[in-house]
């Protein structure tokens, strides 16, 4: 059974992390003294779940922890630095602060280290998030005890619920683009002066014309949807930017 340890410290652990051609070693103390952390623990880089969901809504809502009064969002799984490094480059998660327990030895102090071996992992973390303050934990969120790999309570949604019910959550923004559509770029472009961020799917490498027509119903780029509601082309974008002045919000 695995056993919620709220109101203990942190094990002590010195991760071994990579930056640029250096080693760093990097201890809880660096991570965690002085300061109040989201971790969110999981079983493997690029694996479908973590890549798809766990992983980056955390990253979308990144701003929003740190507008709670979170210094650091940490994502910890048993891989080597060098998968962590990569899986965050791909992720475009520059905010996020990837821990490699490559040893297992944090996640064996946290008495989460469970055995993959149906899957070929060997040992790997159990999925879970907390809240560690100072060093303390304060608070945990640990997947039930069953088989598989649920997926129901540590995922950011609950944890911003915890921290802040009333946390305004940033809008979700999807733009379908192609290379040199300088209408794209103009809509990109005031997304970010207006301090939106946003999800780029791009004709050719991430979509295909089909897949834009199917969702849109159009074949011109940008297409962009705003909180699942289909705004349109850069002019529809502008008119509803200077209608909504709290979009940034």
């Amino acid at each position: 059974m695995l056993e919620n340890i709220e109101g203990h410290q942190i094990p002590t652990v010195n991760f071994k992390t990579r930056s640029g051609d250096a080693w760093k070693d990097v201890t809880t103390d660096d991570l965690f003294a002085g300061k109040k952390v989201v971790l969110f623990a999981l079983p493997g880089a690029f694996t479908p779940t973590c890549s798809s969901s766990h992983l980056p809504r955390y990253n979308e809502l990144v701003s929003t922890f740190k507008g709670c009064g979170v210094d650091d969002v940490i994502c910890l799984s048993v891989n080597d630095t060098f998968v962590m490094n990569e899986w965050k480059k791909t992720q475009k998660a520059e905010n996020i602060t990837f821990l490699p327990d490559g040893t297992g030895a944090f996640t064996k102090g946290m008495g989460m280290l469970v055995d993959k071996d149906d899957l070929g992992f060997g040992k790997r973390s159990w999925r879970y998030s907390m809240i560690v303050n100072d060093g303390k934990i304060e608070k945990m969120f640990i997947e039930p005890d069953v088989a598989g790999d649920p997926f129901e309570v540590s995922d950011a949604d609950t944890m911003l619920q915890y921290l802040n019910p009333q946390a305004i959550k940033p809008k979700a923004i999807t733009v379908f683009s192609k290379p040199g559509c300088g209408h794209c770029a103009r809509a990109k472009s005031a997304l970010r002066n207006a301090g939106l961020n946003f999800e780029e799917i791009i004709l050719g490498t991430d979509a295909t014309s089909r897949s834009l027509r199917a969702v849109s119903g159009e074949l011109t780029t940008p297409q962009i949807f705003i909180d699942g509601v289909k705004i349109g082309g850069a002019d529809q974008l502008d008119d509803y930017l200077s209608t909504n002045q709290s979009a940034a919000a």
